[in-house]
């Protein structure tokens, strides 16, 4: 280096060609100070920490995203539900009008004859039309009620010590064609039962003879006796019945 030059640069009177200042460098120089910085402080505290910082919002958003939304209702049940509208309840009978003044005391009922219901002077309410006075409430009227009709009898059966009643009406028996010519003869035994009147209602052949029975049974049913009189009644009875057919 020259005197020369060393002499400027103890004076301070040599050329410095970046002296002038700028504001657009200033600026410069600060941000990259500043980010510096900031990356120094980054490292440093990554490095004590030794993990990344915890990320809420999407820690938040993965568990929202795993919950599925409920299933929507079925349509089924909205179409039957809207298919069965509840019913109305019908109303019967006048409406309940609340009186405009509250009554004092209870007023007698007016317009009613007790001899419009059947009922008399000094009857109680609740009872029947034709009931006594001093009767028991709700009890029967006081009518002749028709006897029941008497229960039938069974028929009783003749012997021992129920004797047979007198025979009154007998008819004979019409000794068949057919009999006649086959010279057939015999006796034919009949069960007969006679009503309380003494009249025979029915007949069941005991012994049969076939061309015989049929005679036997006509003649029989048209007999009569006298009633059984059994506890001073009359009662049915059953008897045994012997028809005898010969040719003498």
């Amino acid at each position: 280096m020259t005197p020369r030059v060393m002499f400027a640069l103890t004076s301070g009177t040599i050329d410095r060609p970046f002296r002038e200042t700028h504001s657009a460098a200033t600026a410069f120089s600060v941000a990259t100070h500043l980010l510096v910085l900031g990356s120094i402080t980054w490292v440093v505290l990554f490095s004590v920490s030794d993990k990344l910082p915890e990320v809420p919002t999407m820690m938040a958003f993965v568990a929202t995203a795993a919950a599925p939304p409920p299933p929507p209702p079925p349509p089924a049940a909205k179409a039957v539900k809207a298919s069965n509208p509840p019913k109305p309840t019908p109303t019967t009978g006048p409406a309940f009008i609340v009186p405009a003044e509250i009554p004092v005391g209870i007023q007698p009922e007016t317009g009613f004859d007790p001899g419009d219901e059947g009922g008399v002077v000094g009857g109680v309410e609740g009872g029947i039309p034709g009931g006594v006075l001093g009767g028991l409430l709700g009890g029967m009227v006081t009518e002749v009620m028709p006897p029941p009709p008497p229960t039938p009898q069974k028929p009783r059966r003749v012997g021992g010590d129920i004797q047979a009643p007198a025979l009154i009406h007998r008819v004979e028996p019409a000794y068949p064609f057919a009999a006649v010519s086959g010279k057939l003869s015999g006796t034919v035994i009949l069960e007969a039962t006679v009503t309380e009147t003494g009249v025979v209602s029915d007949v069941q052949v005991l012994r049969s003879i076939v061309l015989l029975d049929k005679a036997a049974i006509k003649a029989v049913k048209q007999w009569r006796y006298q009633p059984l009189i059994l506890n001073g009644e009359p009662v049915p009875f059953i008897l045994t019945v012997t028809v005898t057919f010969s040719l003498r």
